[in-house]
């Protein structure tokens, strides 16, 4: 409810004074006493990070529970609450939390929310307000968290300190690094399963690590994920690679993009996709960019130039690392991506995934991927400019390199969308016979 604070103004024409509004009687807020008492539901973004992730959340005292439910359901509930203009992503999102909360497997006095945010134009910034708004129509108790590092929500979010964003930058790196050797294997293994356990176990030996405090250790980690999917014994035979970028939330979520790497798998591709730090380094760039383009310096531009300095020198260690081993390509080098995005597009284009977009798809034709899925809801305006926008200076620079748009929305079929992606593969194909 907003209060209205002040002194009402008489009709002799007296000023008022300055409304003051307050919303903390709207909707609820995640108290320090929650964290005992509730259930943290999560969506089904990020499937290859969340094993580690919400490990190290659970053992803060948090109660993690990501969510795996989909189907029309699922998508038909946000379509309850949010206009299918408004955002496919947020849409989907909001269609896992009410129908979780539908279920009856949860006590919505004992449920709560989290979400994750940028920070910047997009409309993913503005997920909470559309959150809020949903749940408040149907579960007006369950409190909404934001995981972000831009002071969007101080005071309604999880408790973060430096020792905890260190372990979560260390989970990201290795779950990359799991995705990236994993997507490598899976496709010529010979005996089916052997990949998926290979994961499984690297899994439970970092997440002992976590435990133990031994993450630290992480040329030794490292190591063992690549030995760990090196001793699956695979094939020689040649597949046909597919790139995979686009909007944070289609690119990785099953959900989002139609389980779109298994469908890659099961054409007979490899499945390359970009890690998830790229993405992290990308929105801390972009603070840095403000600072260089714009002037806008404060103490956070130390920070943020602390945290690229740091992470950067961790991705290079880890590529370093897979180079030598030489069984497995390294990931995309994150300087060179910014080379890439250079010839392309300025980086002062950072609206959603901004600049990141055409860089990747230019750093995958340089390696060697030219075949490339450009994963984007339907109406993302700066995904589509950065995108599909990028496409024709793309084919200019790279002659060979074979991209599809495909566009996720409410209304899209499944169908459609990898009967464009067969196509992409049947032009894949009769190049690679060439």
């Amino acid at each position: 409810m907003m209060k209205r604070r002040g002194n009402t103004p008489s009709a002799s024409g007296k000023e008022a004074e300055k409304t003051v509004v307050d919303f903390t009687d709207e909707y609820p807020v995640f108290t320090p006493a929650m964290k005992a008492t509730h259930t943290i539901l999560v969506p089904d973004m990020l499937p290859w990070h969340f094993d580690l992730l919400t490990h190290i959340l659970r053992r803060e005292g948090y109660r993690i529970e990501v969510l795996h439910n989909e189907g029309r359901q699922v998508i038909d509930e946000g379509l309850k609450h949010v206009h299918n203009d408004a955002c496919f992503p947020a849409l989907c999102v909001i269609g896992q939390y009410l129908d979780a909360l539908k279920s009856g497997k949860y006590d919505a006095d004992r449920t709560a929310v989290l979400i994750t945010q940028t920070g910047g134009g997009c409309r993913a910034s503005n997920y909470l307000p559309l959150i809020r708004k949903a749940l408040k129509a149907e579960f007006p108790q369950v409190p909404v968290l934001s995981l972000n590092f831009s002071g969007l929500e101080k005071g309604n979010g999880l408790e973060l300190n430096v020792k905890l964003i260190a372990k979560l930058g260390y989970a990201i790196f290795y779950s990359d690094l799991i995705m990236s050797c994993f997507n490598q294997t899976r496709p010529y293994e010979l005996h089916a399963g052997e990949s998926g356990a290979a994961r499984e176990r690297c899994v439970e030996m970092l997440r002992g690590a976590f435990d133990g405090g031994t993450y630290r250790a992480f040329r030794r980690n490292a190591l063992a994920i690549l030995e760990a999917f090196a001793a699956v014994p695979v094939s020689g035979e040649r597949r046909v690679k597919v790139g995979v970028v686009g909007e944070i939330y289609v690119k990785y979520s099953p959900l989002g993009n139609s389980h779109l790497e298994d469908f890659l798998l099961a054409e007979g591709c490899e499945p390359v996709v970009p890690a998830l730090m790229d993405f992290i380094l990308y929105c801390v760039v972009n603070n840095l960019n403000d600072a260089k383009f714009y002037g806008r310096r404060s103490f956070q531009t130390w920070v943020f130039r602390f945290a690229y300095r740091w992470l950067y020198h961790k991705q290079k260690q880890l590529n370093a690392l897979i180079e030598k081993h030489g069984r497995f390509e390294p990931l995309h080098d994150f300087e060179h991506l910014r080379t890439c995005a250079d010839e392309v597009i300025n980086q002062g284009v950072k609206m959603g995934e901004g600049w990141l977009i055409p860089a990747e798809m230019a750093a995958l034709a340089e390696s060697g991927t030219p075949n490339i899925v450009c994963a984007q809801p339907f109406g993302c305006l700066p995904n589509h400019i950065a995108g599909k926008g990028a496409v024709r200076v793309l084919k200019e620079r790279y002659p060979g390199i074979n991209i599809v748009p495909v566009d996720y929305d409410p209304s899209a079929t499944k169908v459609n969308q990898e009967n464009r992606i067969k196509l992409m593969l049947a032009t894949a194909r009769e190049r690679e016979n060439k």
